[in-house]
């Protein structure tokens, strides 16, 4: 069973910030193969649910019929589960990928103390926000870098998703409705909008 995140981060013998930067990437890949995990289940969830659903679609007798969609009411809530889970573990493995820039900034900086960054006030908000499942990676993200204060510069790698990264979901939705049928077009057009995003000057 995975601790809260106040208790993981307070409890251990040596806390995220005293951690080096060895220590904190073996937090992340943990969390990451957490994570993975987790997109597995619920892919697979995904697509169970859609084959019950077409044969629940093709089945004529009233009584087999009620029981797929009890078994589709059961696999939706089992997914919902899990959904809240991932949303748990991303935020839990943005906050570690955070902490290990910030360190690799610090020692880059000759600064290998601890980092003091985050206080334990500040360590209770954020185990707030990633307890709630109202907050989304993105928007933690954000609550995130202000708690730690990290600006844009040091945003390269960052777990949520960019705004180069939100053109290739519309993109992938446009897909989804028909709005782009063709497979290579849309994979140009997702290429060029993320080359664009990158290459456009900071403001």
């Amino acid at each position: 069973m995975h601790l809260a995140f106040l208790e993981w981060l307070t409890k251990r013998k040596k806390s995220l910030s005293q951690m080096t930067r060895s220590e904190l990437r073996r937090q992340e890949l943990l969390l990451e193969k957490e994570r993975t995990q987790l997109l597995k289940k619920v892919t697979k969830i995904a697509r169970d649910k859609q084959e019950l659903f077409e044969k629940g679609a093709g089945e004529k007798t009233p009584e087999v019929r009620k029981v797929m969609a009890q078994e589709f009411e059961l696999k939706t809530t089992e997914q919902l589960m899990l959904a809240r889970q991932l949303n748990i573990r991303s935020k839990e493995m943005l906050t570690v990928s955070r902490l290990r820039m910030l360190r690799e900034n610090a020692d880059r900086a000759g600064r290998s103390s601890k980092l003091g960054l985050v206080s334990e006030a500040d360590m209770f908000k954020l185990s707030k926000l990633i307890e709630s499942d109202a907050v989304r990676t993105e928007i933690y993200q954000e609550r995130l870098d202000e708690i730690l204060k990290i600006g844009a510069a040091a945003d390269e790698g960052a777990s949520a998703l960019s705004e180069a990264g939100s053109t290739v979901l519309d993109i992938w939705d446009k897909m989804d409705t028909g709005a782009i049928t063709d497979s290579a077009e849309a994979f140009d057009e997702a290429d060029r909008s993320v080359r664009e995003k990158h290459a456009a000057p900071e403001q």
